[in-house]
């Protein structure tokens, strides 16, 4: 039997990239039957170490040694540590949306009978282990047609199918709205409560604070914090001046707001939902922003914050069926995109990977994309501007990051939102909307985005701030209005707002 207390040591792992030590001696100790969460800022290296662990980056390609149930591990491959009772669940779900639950959660894992699958005992085995993640659902039915919170559910499905022990889960909540979270976080504890141990990677401090007994901190590739938790007990500063090395006093940047003349005017806007007939998802809207303002929109998951703002920019979502709008008093039509870009209006979309980056492109080509006239000359792109651009850009908002020319894709979640911010400074917008402009950032990089927006507030810039979470809201905005159901239900100055009042509008009915 053995007796040692932890199911996994991972002892001074190290892993280089072309110029970068994404790792530099990192240690983790796991002990059994716990829920271990990981902070670091992004890019810090926590996705990295895990991908070490679970065999994405096989032995021989980075240095020191996995201790796993006692004994040294050297996985060549993933089906290796599932093998061994290692499950992970990436923070980009990986489910195949065209095949069935069934099909998901048995792929490359089939049960056959006779040579054949046998799809009646898929189906059993299905609905059984749906059930220990509280799903009723039928296992014939596409990955395609659920949700994100129920995809997330059936990936641990899938993991739970092949007998896990030590299950790994990449900010798990990052895409979920706060009910399916809660689930999550539930599930995580009933787990732990079947010996299975958990290792959350996340950034979300009053998660980390509900479910985790250990906390470790890495923080340029390196462990530089580790500490037991009582449940609920986290020490959120604690944890804050280990991820970004100082402490942040304050989350928000102080501010000396200067608001001039009203800059844009939305009126009675109505936009029709594009796949169900008669349903409007946006009711007579009407707001304004002033120069230099930041004026935040507030709303529960569905509410129609997001359509509001898609369909403003250029028709981008939705069905217009009525409404103006006015910049600098002044009615304006914008019935595509690119006459919202030369009105002088910039989205930076809350899914940035699908709208806000082609994913195929380096940080120069993107910073430049939403306005290449600036960089034409002749008729052709000058290379050098470009890479000018590129390079001012990269220093003013400190992209994390080799050169300008690696792809968007091998940065983290706050360097990609910095290069979707800079592309769309680079057209000189006169209002800017942003859309959960920090989902899936660390509190570092969140401070230096809020930065960012005050800056560009302070050129006299409007800015209309779309966010789920209401402190960032309270602790941003000047003005701030709510929508429930399509329909904006009430304008709060800062000083009047805090979150019961913001909550009791986000939940008005629409016809109140």
């Amino acid at each position: 039997m053995d007796n040692n207390p932890f199911i996994l040591q991972m002892k001074g792992i190290t892993k280089e990239f072309p110029g970068v030590k994404a790792l530099d001696d990192v240690t983790l100790e796991v002990r059994r039957g716990t829920i271990h969460a990981i902070c670091g800022e992004n890019g810090a290296g926590k996705s990295t170490l895990m991908k070490v662990l679970s065999g994405v980056y096989p032995y021989g390609e980075y240095s020191g040694a996995i201790l796993y149930q006692g004994k040294e591990m050297k996985f060549k491959n993933i089906k290796e540590s599932e093998s061994a009772g290692i499950g992970i669940i990436h923070q980009e779900l990986t489910m195949i949306p065209e095949l069935s639950i069934t099909e998901n959660i048995f792929v490359g894992n089939e049960i056959t009978k006779n040579g054949l699958i046998d799809w009646d005992e898929e189906r059993r085995r299905t609905r059984e282990i749906l059930k220990r993640v509280g799903l009723t659902l039928d296992p014939d039915m596409l990955i395609k047609h659920l949700g994100v919170g129920q995809q997330q559910l059936v990936e641990i499905a899938k993991a739970l199918s092949k007998d896990v022990k030590l299950l790994i889960l990449d900010e798990p909540t990052s895409a979920l709205n706060e009910d399916d979270s809660e689930n999550l976080l539930d599930l995580m504890l009933e787990l732990k409560s079947n010996d299975i141990t958990c290792i959350m990677i996340s950034h979300k401090l009053n998660e980390i604070a509900r479910v985790s007994d250990a906390v470790t901190v890495i923080r340029d590739g390196q462990t530089v914090e580790h500490y037991e938790v009582e449940a609920g007990k986290v020490d959120e500063d604690r944890i804050i001046k280990a991820m970004v090395g100082r402490s942040i006093e304050n989350r928000y940047p102080e501010r000396d707001a200067r608001i001039g003349e009203v800059l844009f005017e939305v009126s009675d806007w109505t936009v029709e939902d594009p796949e169900v007939e008669g349903r409007l998802v946006c009711k007579q809207s009407t707001f304004n922003v002033r120069k230099g303002e930041i004026v935040g929109f507030a709303g529960l998951m569905g509410a129609g914050r997001t359509e509001l703002m898609r369909s403003i920019f250029g028709r981008n979502y939705g069905i217009y069926r009525g409404g103006t709008i006015k910049i600098e008093g002044k009615e304006v039509s914008i019935p595509n995109v690119s006459t919202a870009i030369r009105h002088g209006i910039a989205y930076v979309p809350e899914d940035r990977k699908n709208l806000g980056l082609n994913l195929l492109d380096s940080i120069r080509k993107t910073i430049v994309s939403a306005d290449l006239e600036k960089i034409i000359k002749h008729g052709l792109i000058d290379f050098d501007e470009e890479l000018k651009a590129a390079v001012e850009y990269k220093k003013a908002v400190s992209i994390k990051a080799a050169s300008v020319d690696m792809g968007v894709t091998t940065l983290s979640g706050g360097n990609q939102q910095k290069v979707v911010l800079s592309k769309w400074m680079f057209t000189d917008p006169k209002i800017l909307i942003l859309d959960e402009p920090t989902r899936g950032i660390d509190v570092g990089a969140k401070y230096e985005i809020y930065k960012m927006i005050h800056v560009l507030a302070g050129q006299g810039m409007a800015v209309i701030l779309v966010s789920s979470e209401l402190p960032e809201l309270l602790g941003m905005a000047d003005r701030i209005y709510t929508i429930s159901e399509g329909r904006i239900t009430g304008e709060i100055s800062r000083g009047e707002a805090d979150q019961e009042i913001l909550m009791k509008r986000m939940t008005a009915l629409a016809g109140e």
